[in-house]
């Protein structure tokens, strides 16, 4: 069943060990570096409680990110949800609950992906979907090898395995329930140690996360900066000291073949893509709707450079749109359909490329749109209220557009969004959100069309030759 979001906080206090600047974090629902974050993350829950959202999130009493879909309308239905999802946060919370719910039911929809020759964690994936459906569990995941000390398998005990070292990049984990640790990319056969993956709450003891900056801590108030004040997903280094694992909780084991397929073979990194596709495409939405405020704001969007400006921009939404819509269209089965249905994987790999080279070049046109007003703001729109310099801003800030106070708050939002350091650390994400460049172009090759457009152009040389006539 799903939980509110009052129920997600309360789950959260469990004694965790997350560490900030030196100090560990004791309650990350109240801290100042994360519990509005915590908070934002509470509110998606509360979603599925609103009736006219819950037919769009829930299916059969769970989220339908858990849903193994069954058909094209499927793909749809979830793709809705999806974007319920990221419109409560305007694109930039990435890793939201429903991320890792639709990995989970790419893992059910072919569990046989986990059977090795020396360990079988099929039930186990089965089980941990299950477990993150019932129970409406945040799980995120780390996936990421530091350059040393990654993780690995230093013992067998009597239930379970113990496991040391590290992942980086745990992306919204000081906020889940769960963590599932793993490794995406191809392992050598080799490096058995290496290739395990589990999924842990976050208070078992040994593990812990050392937090990277909060942009939200810095945050003076939510006028100043709304979104590194409220959807600061934050980013943590995983460090396992000796934890022991259960073997239910056990993926897959020394195997680099199941601990590759965990991902490749089922649907669960094309699931991956369908949501953060999705969050991407609302995400960009949201920038361009910035991009046309400010134009109005400072009484320029009729200009013709302008309107062009702004007529690229909409064209980038079309574009993130149109390759969620065209992955959901060139459905494929899994299985055989024994597994359901999974979205294109041209069209899925191809919209990794599109959002890498398309986030920073958006933010760049829109920055320039913005133009110098986007450096001349007070330093806090307390100073709106104070009794000399209030009146001030109203009489020198305004433009025939807006009156002082709606414009400052509008720049405020777009540098947030644009310039501040929570927004480098977005452009970055974008960047490699799915992966370094040199990766996922490497496989483009692999899964493009390159025999059909080869095929083409060589129809085309075989059609003439040196005595052809015109």
């Amino acid at each position: 069943m799903t939980r509110s979001g009052q129920e997600y906080l309360e789950a959260l206090r469990d004694g965790r060990e997350i560490w900030l600047d030196g100090e560990r974090v004791k309650d990350v629902t109240t801290h100042p570096a994360f519990r509005s974050a915590a908070a934002s993350f509470a509110r998606l829950h509360d979603l599925t409680a609103d009736p006219a959202l819950r037919p769009v999130l829930v299916k059969g009493g769970v989220h339908r990110a858990y849903a193994v879909p069954r058909s094209y309308e499927d793909l749809v239905a979830r793709r809705r949800a999806y974007k319920v999802t990221a419109e409560a946060s305007y694109g930039f919370l990435g890793r939201t609950p429903d991320h890792m719910a639709s990995g989970a039911a790419g893992f059910a929809a072919l569990p046989a992906a986990f059977t090795g020759e020396d360990f079988d964690g099929a039930d186990h994936a089965l089980a941990f979907h299950r477990r993150l459906a019932e129970g409406d569990l945040h799980c995120a995941f780390t996936l990421t090898d530091p350059a040393e000390e990654a993780l690995r398998v230093v013992a067998e005990r009597d239930g379970g395995i113990v496991v040391r070292g590290a992942k980086t990049v745990g992306t919204g984990a000081v906020f889940a329930d769960e963590v599932l640790v793993g490794t995406i990319e191809p392992l050598p056969a080799d490096a058995t140690e290496h290739a395990v993956a589990f999924s842990l709450p976050l208070d078992t003891p040994g593990l812990t996360l050392i937090s990277r900056t909060s942009y939200e801590q810095r945050a003076r108030s939510v006028f100043d900066q709304p979104l590194s004040a409220r959807y600061d997903e934050n980013d943590a280094l995983l460090v396992c000291r000796d934890v022991f694992v259960p073997w239910e909780r056990v993926l897959t084991y020394r195997d680099p073949a199941t601990t590759a397929a965990m991902w490749w073979r089922t649907p669960a990194y094309l699931n991956f893509t369908h949501q953060s596709a999705t969050r991407f495409w609302t995400k960009l939405e949201f920038l361009t709707g910035l991009a046309i405020l400010i134009t109005r704001s400072n009484g320029t969007e009729k200009l013709p450079a302008v309107t062009q400006a702004l007529g690229r921009l909409l064209g980038m939404v079309a574009q993130a749109k149109a390759f969620v819509l065209a992955a959901e269209a060139s459905w494929e089965e899994v299985d055989g359909g024994r597994g359901g249905v999974r979205t294109g994987q041209e069209i899925s790999f191809a919209q990794r490329i599109m959002a890498g080279e398309l986030y920073p070049r958006a933010v760049q046109d829109i920055k320039l749109l913005a133009g110098g007003a986007l450096l001349q703001l007070p330093a806090s729109g307390r100073d709106l209220l104070h009794p000399e310099l209030g009146p001030l801003l109203r009489q020198y800030v305004r433009t025939s557009g807006d009156p002082a106070e709606d414009r400052i708050k509008l720049l405020k939002l777009a540098w947030d969004a644009l310039g501040s350091e929570f927004a480098g650390r977005h452009e970055q994400y974008e960047r490699f959100y799915q992966g370094a460049p040199h990766v996922y172009l490497a496989m483009q090759t692999g899964a493009g069309a390159a025999d059909d457009c080869e095929a083409l152009a060589r129809a085309c040389l075989d059609d003439y030759d040196l005595g052809t006539s015109r």
